[in-house]
């Protein structure tokens, strides 16, 4: 059976404000209230970033790739994709 994994993450354009809110969340600011005000995920932004439950194939490779290294609890560094820079937090 697949190791399904839930993740929520921090959409932005620029590398610039990926790094500002990579700051920010060491700085020790909550990552839902980062993700409501400042991601261009729209959808994900409501649910403070949540993406909800994915296995291996569903997301782009450079994002899982990242997504699937991370420990539980554990925040990303920025990651560069076709949409964007993304933060990604690892839940299970």
């Amino acid at each position: 059976m697949p190791i399904k994994i839930k993740c929520a993450h921090i959409l932005v354009e620029k590398q610039s404000e990926s790094l500002l809110i990579a700051e920010r969340l060491k700085k020790g600011e909550k990552f839902g209230k980062l993700a409501k005000e400042l991601s261009i995920d729209s959808g994900s932004a409501k649910k403070d970033g949540n993406l909800g439950y994915f296995t291996k194939g569903m997301m782009i490779k450079q994002f899982e790739k990242v997504a699937f290294k991370l420990q539980i609890g554990e925040i990303s560094e920025p990651v560069k994709t076709e949409f964007g820079y993304h933060i990604i937090k690892r839940f299970t």
